[in-house]
């Protein structure tokens, strides 16, 4: 099976949250094993590696790609699932683990899967096919006060209003079954003038249907609080994001976690209580080198955020 995919920033996010040798380690967003398979040339025998992937391609790959490998054990499942699914395997506490979150290189170029604005092919962008909500269902049958709200708040595009108007007339007149026929419409309704510069203009509103598709930001923050609690003192996560609303959303999860005091300036002693959960291992985003974006564009986005959990 072909399931290439170049793994972002492989070197600094498997040396950063590697700790121990003979420890449990999770890759919540397995894909095409990178991460993981670099990790295991650190790894002990009595070391156990747990990978969980949505994507039923991705999984039959790695299943295939570890095959004789005992520490290895690969889930398909959502990382949703992280604590019940660790707990049911007593394997809690874990030494390490590592989300590398959005859309993966196979997903991109597999035309029928419908994440690419740039071939025609099916609007499915399920990452997980079992599940029933489409981005063909969400374009021919969502509100266009809610097609606006998902592409301007998921897709941080100026121009929703106008772009969910422009699909809702366009359904009226035949369904929108393709990626191809939704490019047209997102490309009518954006004025000649602001196509000129930037990204593809349907960029955006693709990512915010695969967005809402696969509820990537309802589902994050709380993995991250599972990630928080499966692991053990010393322990690291480590979150490779590509778009600052999964950003944004680790930032701000790191911050609640360092326990900063909430007394007023005036008190002389801390009378709160609270105390720090984590430390941050890597105070600013590391980013991909120039050299790395030169060998893989598509990494040009991508910020890593570490952190080590405290002894409470």
């Amino acid at each position: 099976m072909v399931f290439q995919h170049q793994s972002v920033l492989l070197q600094e996010t498997v040396n950063l949250v590697f700790t121990v040798s003979q420890g449990i380690y999770v890759d919540c967003t397995m894909g095409a094993g990178g991460h993981s398979e670099l990790l295991l040339q650190k790894l002990g025998s009595q070391s156990r590696l747990i990978c969980f992937d949505q994507d039923e391609a991705a999984v039959q790959y790695g299943r295939e790609k570890f095959a004789g490998d005992n520490r290895v054990v690969v889930i398909r499942k959502n990382f949703a699932r992280l604590q019940e699914t660790l707990e049911e395997m007593g394997l809690l506490p874990v030494a390490g683990i590592m989300f590398d979150l959005g859309v993966s290189s196979p997903q991109l170029d597999e035309a029928e899967r419908g994440f690419s604005y740039m071939q025609d092919a099916p609007l499915d962008m399920r990452m997980d096919r079992t599940t029933d909500l489409t981005a063909e269902f969400i374009v021919n049958n969502w509100s266009v006060e809610d097609l606006a709200e998902i592409i301007k708040n998921y897709g941080e595009e100026k121009w929703a209003g106008r772009i969910a108007k422009f699909i809702d007339q366009a359904r009226k007149t035949k369904p929108i079954h393709t990626t191809g026929q939704l490019v047209e419409i997102i490309k009518s309704a954006i004025p000649a003038s602001a196509r000129r510069d930037g990204p593809h203009p349907a960029k955006r509103t693709f990512q915010a249907l695969r967005i809402a598709v696969n509820r990537e930001l309802d589902v994050l923050a709380d993995a991250l609080d599972q990630s928080l609690n499966c692991l053990q003192a010393g322990g690291r996560i480590a979150v490779i994001t590509f778009h600052s609303l999964e950003d944004r959303i680790v930032k701000d999860k790191f911050q609640s976690w360092l326990g900063k005091c909430k007394c007023p300036p005036s008190f002389p002693v801390c009378q709160c209580g609270v105390k720090p959960l984590i430390k941050l291992v890597n105070k600013k985003p590391i980013t991909p080198s120039r050299e790395e974006i030169e060998i893989n564009p598509r990494a040009r986005s991508a910020k890593l955020r570490v952190a080590e959990k405290l002894e409470v």
